[in-house]
């Protein structure tokens, strides 16, 4: 108890002295790490319903916060790492806002989000009693490797798993774990006619996807209409309206659905039913921010698969277009993911910002999209962006680092403060991809090639 609190002490000072000079939310997580190591089991160990993880390439962070108002509404207690913080640091200061100065949690359950890699450490010290798999898609090939890499650490979750593994059963990674494991399965799905409103890195390589039909869906997305689902529970079909936006968070959203269920039992269906309908996009995830009036949708891009499943969901002819690639650590460094994606149906992007601009602007070029403006400054773009598009409705595709700068960007509106930081590597690259996009204006596609240092 004693080594608990003066961790916790410790901990709660250095969050107070990073937030007073600006520092980031993992910084006081680190610091525990390092202090005391045991601090996120020991905080976590007397939970009654013990600890969920949801990990998979795209759709943890909204599907992490329909589970946790959903339980909520049930009337459970729910620890969750808000931020989306994603690594155990980032659990280990979010436990840090949540527990009183003797490390005391008052929860009931803890739900986390958690990256592929720190997942598999992170079991290694903290069983859970319930996991959600989503999906394995090519993404940070400099962090994960190929695909299969990726399906393997999300398998070793699954085996640590005490209780209940929800899984996939549409995407042929996931479902060949549920061959591996001895916990409890279930599993969420949709069709075979709404999954090529989804396609995934195989979808585009072999052609047309199947959904899997060989085990029962716990949770079926069934049909969609705009913002309405239909899902196919214990037989029934109910209409749910929904605030989330995007096809695929509608299969995020039965994904938590099919775990909640599992976690409060089949009986408080109706309830997480009606709460799912006032649930909102998490940040960032097709999230409307609203600027003297004027909607601006950010929507998170940072993998082939999800930037095409975005555009299918968000790309409209009536709105100008903003979009901001960095290659920092937590968007991953190699973007030559971009060349895997059909931008053909953005009619045309207003502004270009971000270190990987440039990039992005000569893969634009291959598909004819006309482009307004480059910027690698993203506070400077953002700003031109805004003024020059005053009236209309505004979207901005962007990779993590780049939509967390925009965002609070957008939130200190509309007295301005310079935002120095959020792309400190833009001046090195810019003049590297600078003559790139220079060179395509005056060639042919047959004369500028793929190659050209976009593994860089």
């Amino acid at each position: 108890m004693a080594r608990q609190m003066i961790s916790t002490i410790i901990g709660k000072s250095v969050k107070k002295v990073a937030k007073l000079r600006g520092g980031g939310s993992a910084l006081p997580g680190l610091v525990i790490e390092k202090i005391d190591p045991k601090f996120i089991q020991r905080t976590l160990a007397d939970l009654p319903q013990g600890v969920v993880i949801i990990s998979g390439t795209n759709g943890k962070t909204t599907t992490t916060k329909i589970v946790v108002e959903l339980l909520e509404s049930v009337g459970l207690k729910v620890f969750t790492n808000r931020t989306g913080s994603n690594f155990s640091r980032g659990v280990a200061a979010a436990l840090l806002d949540e527990v009183n100065i003797r490390g005391k949690l008052d929860a009931d359950i803890a739900v986390l989000e958690l990256d592929e890699a720190w997942a598999v450490k992170f079991v290694q010290i903290v069983r859970p009693r319930f996991s959600l798999l989503l999906n394995v898609m090519r993404d940070q090939l400099d962090r994960f490797g190929e695909i299969d890499n990726t399906a393997a650490l999300l398998q070793k979750i699954a085996e640590a798993t005490s209780d209940t593994v929800v899984l996939n059963r549409d995407d042929p990674r996931i479902f060949k774990i549920s061959e591996h494991i001895q916990a409890k399965k279930a599993f969420f799905g949709t069709t075979s006619e709404l999954l090529q409103l989804m396609p995934t890195d195989d979808t585009l390589k072999y052609g047309t996807a199947t959904a899997n039909q060989s085990v029962a869906a716990d949770v079926l997305l069934k049909k969609i209409n705009a913002q309405q689902a239909t899902f196919q529970i214990d037989n029934k079909e109910i209409d749910v309206d929904l605030q989330l936006t995007g096809v695929y968070n509608l299969l995020n959203a039965a994904a938590a659905v099919a775990l909640a269920r599992q976690i409060a039992g089949p009986e408080i269906t109706d309830t997480i039913l009606s709460a799912l309908e006032s649930i909102k996009p998490a940040f960032g995830r097709g999230e409307t921010i609203y600027l003297n009036g004027t909607p601006i949708e950010l929507i998170l891009v940072k993998n082939p698969s999800g930037f095409r499943l975005a555009l299918l969901s968000f790309a409209k002819n009536n709105s100008a277009t903003m979009i901001a690639v960095n290659d920092n650590y937590a968007d991953g460094r190699d973007v030559s993911w971009f060349w895997d994606v059909d931008f053909s149906l953005l009619k045309n992007v207003a502004m270009i910002s971000g270190a990987r601009a440039y990039d992005m602007a000569l893969r634009l070029q291959y598909d004819d999209i006309p482009i307004g403006k480059i910027d690698t400054n993203i506070s400077k773009a953002l700003e031109d962006f805004i003024n020059t598009n005053p009236d209309e409705p505004k979207q901005i595709f962007c990779s993590y680092t780049a939509m967390t700068a925009i965002r609070r960007l957008l939130s200190e509106k509309p007295t301005w403060r310079k935002y120095h930081n959020e792309n400190n590597n833009c001046a090195t690259l810019s003049a590297r991809y600078e003559s790139l996009w220079r060179l395509g204006q005056h060639a042919s596609p047959e004369k500028t090639t793929r190659t050209t240092g976009l593994r860089g």
